[in-house]
């Protein structure tokens, strides 16, 4: 079993917490993980991105090499077409369509989206939407999540088990409707692709 995982985003919407709640259950499963440091400015509005790498067996590196990364999950949509390149050609990209324009030459959402939609392999989903319907905006990071969720080699309550250790400190209503947000992502995820 392995696992190359590109997460990208901008800073303030979540990557660092879908890190911490595919560790968790990778932990939990007995794998083995390693992660880089998050690149780009991880303040709010900067461009963030990391490595995440699982397996069954040793990880020597935590750089995931260009063309090899299984998936790329990320939580705005040209953030998501940025780290391309790593992508291998059978990898899965894993995007909300809801745009943070955080530049002046921001191109137009539609020509972004009508790019994740040329891969054959794509998940695109309006993950703000879906988790301002759920009670929790805030939430939207763990919607893109459960919307990957089919493809990590990860049993699906292992990350449950996760996102209740990780916002359980926030309360049990928090830690409610983020396992929300990860069972609605999921389920239009499987709709979607038949996973």
């Amino acid at each position: 079993m392995k696992n190359d995982i590109i997460l990208a985003g901008v800073g303030g919407q979540g990557i660092l917490s879908i890190a911490a709640i595919i560790g968790y259950a990778a932990v939990e499963s007995g794998l083995y993980l390693k992660q880089a440091e998050v690149h780009g400015m991880s303040q709010r509005g900067g461009d963030v991105q990391s490595h995440l790498r699982l397996s069954s067996e040793e990880i020597f590196s935590d750089l995931i090499p260009m063309g090899k990364a299984d998936m790329i999950i990320s939580v705005e949509p040209m953030e998501s077409l940025r780290y391309l390149p790593y992508l291998s050609p059978d990898g899965w990209l894993i995007t909300n369509t809801e745009t943070f324009i955080n530049i002046p030459d921001y191109p137009e959402k539609e020509e972004v989206i009508k790019e994740v939609r040329k891969l054959t392999n794509h998940v695109a989903l309006n993950a703000g939407r879906i988790a301002l319907d759920i009670g929790n905006k805030k939430a939207a990071n763990v919607v893109v999540l459960g919307a990957a969720s089919p493809f990590i080699d990860i049993p699906f309550e292992k990350l449950e088990n996760a996102v209740s250790r990780l916002f359980g400190k926030k309360g049990r209503e928090v830690a409610g409707l983020n396992l929300e947000a990860l069972r609605a992502g999921r389920r239009i995820a499987k709709n979607d692709t038949g996973k």
